[in-house]
C-alpha cells in the first residue's frame, strides 16, 4: 500500500512523467481500431480508370508460311566445253536473253566450218548427178540408152540430193552448237551465284549437264500457307462460293503491321490426311523486290463480315483457375472481378471480348498487382490506348 502512495505521489509531482504517459495511452487507443476502420484508411488507392472501346471491326485469321518464286530455272548448258567467261555479278537481277556464261567457241567454229565444206561437196556431186541425168533424158526418146541405165541416173540424182539436205542439216546443227556456246537467261529474274568459274571444263545437252547457275522470278511472287479444313468452308460462304481473288495481307519478320496485300489464286484440290489442313496461295505484286524466295510470313485473311464488337488491353486480362477475368470499379467505388469470354487479338494491344462487359463497364488498366475483390479504391479516369489502324 505505501509503494502505491509513493508511485501516485512521484506521479502527480513529476510534469514530465505525467505527459510521457499520457502520449502513450493515445498510442494505445490508436492501435484498438475496428479492422474495418484500418482496411478503409489503407484502401484507398488511385487506380486508373477506362471504358471498354466499342467498335466496328474485321476479325482475321492468321496463318504462318513462306514465299516461293512463281518460275525457278537451273541454268545448264547444252553443248560440253570450258567455261571462257561469266558475264554476271552473284545476286543481280538478269533479263531474258542476256549472257550468263561463254564456253570456248573455238571447236564449234572448226565444226561448222567442216559442216559447211561438207555441204558444198554434197552440192557440187548433185550438180554432177543432175547433168548426168538430163543427158540420158534427153536420150530416152531415140532408145539409144536402156531403161536400166535411165534407173540409175535418177536414183544417182535422188541420193544426191538427199546427201545435200542431210548436209545442210549438219550445218544447221553445227551453228545451233555455237550458239550454245553462249548461255542465256531462259528468264527474267534474280540470278544466283555461279556455280562453275571461269576455266573449268562443263558436260552439256543430257540429264547429266553441269549446273551453273539458277534464276527465280521476284514479281509477282507466290506465298504458300495452310489453314483447316473448316477455316477454308467459313471462308467459302462468305464468299458465295467463290475464293478466287480473296484479300490476304502479309507481315515480313520485323515488319510493324501488314503491309503487303495480295490475292488468294489458288486453292489445292484435297485435304492432307496427315494434318487435316489444305494448302493455299496467294501471289503479291513485288515490284522493289524486297520480298525474297523462301521468306517466312504470318498471312491474315478475313474471318469475320465488319461488326460491333468491345475490345480491352490484353495486358489487363487475369486467370482465375479455369477462366478468364478482368476487374472493374463498382459504383461504390470497390473493386469486382468479372468473369469474360474472349476472342482473338485484334492487334498487337487490344483483344476482342465476346461476353461478360459492358459498354460502360469501368475497367481497371493499372496497379493490378495491388488490388483485390472487395477493395475500396479511387477511381482515375484514362482513355485505353493502342487504337492503331488494325
Amino acid at each position: 500500500m505505501s509503494n502505491f502512495k509513493y508511485i501516485s505521489s512521484l506521479i502527480k509531482n513529476n510534469r514530465h512523467l505525467r505527459l510521457l504517459l499520457f502520449i502513450s495511452f493515445v498510442i494505445a487507443m490508436g492501435g484498438c481500431g475496428t479492422p474495418q476502420q484500418k482496411e478503409n484508411t489503407a484502401a484507398e488507392l488511385p487506380v486508373p480508370v477506362a471504358k471498354p472501346v466499342q467498335m466496328k471491326i474485321t476479325e482475321w485469321d492468321e496463318y504462318s508460311g513462306r514465299f516461293k518464286a512463281m518460275e525457278r530455272v537451273e541454268v545448264r548448258a547444252r553443248v560440253s566445253g570450258y567455261i571462257q567467261a561469266v558475264k554476271f555479278k552473284d545476286g543481280e537481277m538478269v533479263h531474258k536473253g542476256d549472257v550468263l556464261f561463254i564456253i570456248d567457241q573455238r571447236p564449234f567454229k572448226i565444226a561448222l566450218q567442216q559442216a559447211q565444206a561438207q555441204l558444198e561437196q554434197a552440192k557440187a556431186e548433185e550438180r554432177q548427178a543432175q547433168s548426168a541425168f538430163d543427158r540420158v533424158k534427153s536420150l530416152q526418146g531415140s532408145k539409144a540408152i536402156s531403161q536400166e541405165e535411165f534407173d540409175q541416173r535418177e536414183q544417182a540424182l535422188y541420193a544426191a540430193k538427199a546427201q545435200v539436205e542431210a548436209a545442210k542439216a549438219y550445218v544447221n546443227n553445227a551453228e545451233l552448237n555455237l550458239q550454245f556456246t553462249l548461255v542465256k537467261a531462259p528468264i527474267s529474274g534474280k540470278v544466283s551465284e555461279d556455280f562453275v568459274n571461269a576455266g573449268n571444263l562443263i558436260s552439256g545437252g543430257s540429264d547429266q549437264s553441269t549446273l551453273l547457275t539458277t534464276i527465280v522470278t521476284l514479281d509477282p511472287i507466290y506465298f504458300y500457307f495452310e489453314g483447316s479444313e473448316s477455316a477454308f468452308m467459313k471462308y467459302s460462304k462468305q464468299n458465295n462460293g467463290n475464293l478466287d481473288g480473296a484479300k490476304v495481307q502479309v507481315q515480313l519478320l520485323g515488319e510493324d503491321g501488314y503491309v503487303h496485300e495480295g490475292k488468294l489464286d489458288f486453292i489445292d484440290n484435297e485435304v492432307d490426311l496427315g494434318t487435316g489442313t489444305i494448302q493455299a496461295r496467294a501471289v503479291f505484286s513485288n515490284t522493289d523486290y524486297a520480298i525474297e524466295s523462301g521468306m517466312f510470313g504470318s498471312a491474315r485473311l478475313a474471318g469475320s463480315a465488319e461488326h460491333e464488337a468491345i475490345l480491352i488491353p490484353d495486358a489487363i486480362i487475369g486467370t482465375d483457375q479455369s477462366q478468364k477475368i478482368v476487374f472493374v470499379v463498382t459504383d461504390s467505388n470497390q473493386v469486382q472481378a468479372k468473369p469474360v469470354q474472349l476472342g482473338p487479338l485484334y492487334n498487337k494491344d487490344l483483344r476482342i471480348v465476346r461476353s461478360g462487359l459492358n459498354p460502360e463497364d469501368q475497367l481497371i488498366t493499372g496497379n493490378i498487382l495491388k488490388i483485390r475483390p472487395g477493395m475500396k479504391v479511387t477511381p482515375e479516369d484514362r482513355k485505353i490506348e493502342g487504337l492503331s489502324k488494325n
